[in-house]
Formats: structure tokens, sequence, C-alpha cells
């Protein structure tokens, strides 16, 4: 094997999570409840898959999850989680044009519901509020750029 190739094969695997912000009309933050784990209260969002972009993955989780179809109009965060070398995106995504009214997978998601501010459920991680506390302040980084294939220049 080349050298090269070995070292290649030898480097850190970094997994890409993301999940969803959303707001009813009242400001009420839309929260998913495991069915496994700690079972807490959560953003909807997950791990990301081959060929799918962070915001990507946002949106097809908040479906899978809630049965939502949502888009993503903008990055409140990004964090990187090194216990499982997760880097987390975290997007604001827009629920309005839907009449859909979000249920739960039944699988993975046991209920859905928006919740105020101000009374979040428990149990809830305190990195769950620290995501929902940075989207709600109005921070909005640029969402990622696709990177097409690279054209050399001579």
């Amino acid at each position: 094997m080349l050298p090269w190739l070995q070292q290649k094969r030898s480097l850190p695997i970094k997994k890409v999570g993301a999940a969803a912000f959303i707001t009813n009309e009242l400001g009420h933050v839309l929260l998913v409840h495991h069915t496994y784990g700690a079972l807490n209260w959560e953003l909807p969002g997950g791990i990301g898959e081959l060929a799918e972009s962070p915001a990507e993955t946002a949106m097809r989780e908040v479906h899978e999850e809630t049965g939502l179809t949502v888009s993503a109009a903008g990055m409140t965060g990004c964090y990187y989680m090194p216990e499982n070398e997760t880097l987390h995106f975290v997007f604001r995504c827009d629920a309005s044009g839907t009449a859909e009214i979000p249920v739960p997978d039944g699988d993975e998601i046991s209920e859905c519901a928006y919740w105020p501010l101000n009374s979040l459920p428990r149990p809830i991680s305190d990195w769950t509020v620290k995501r929902i506390h940075d989207a709600v302040s109005g921070c909005c980084i640029d969402m990622p750029v696709t990177i097409g294939p690279r054209i050399w220049l001579e």
C-alpha cells in the first residue's frame, strides 16, 4: 500500500449532525421527545447521510421525526462535540406555508410539541437550551457553501 494512502486511512473520522430550530406563530419552539437514551426533549435533528449537506440533514430529520416539510432559512450555530467527534450545525427552519401539525414518528420520537421559551420541558440538556438560546439571540451565520468539482487553473 502507498504510504500516503496508509496515512489517509488512519485519519480520524468526524460525523456531521444537524438540528432545526422551528417556531410557531406564538414564538414557541418545536421539540421532540426521544424514545431512547435519556428520554429527553431535543431539537429535531440527527446525523448526516453521505452526499447530504448539513442543511439537508436538518430538513430530512425534521420530516422523518415529525412529518413536517421545512426549509432552512439560516444557520444559528455550529458546535464541536469532542466526545464523539461530531460537528453539529443548527438551522433556523421555516415551516410556514404548511398546515401540517407535527406528528411523532413513533419509532425514535414519542412526542413532539411547541413549547414556550420560558417553560421548556424536562428532561432537557443544557446543550439543547444553549442551542435554543443561541438561535433566539438572533445570531445568524452564513449558510455553508456547497463546493462543486474543482476546476484547476493554469
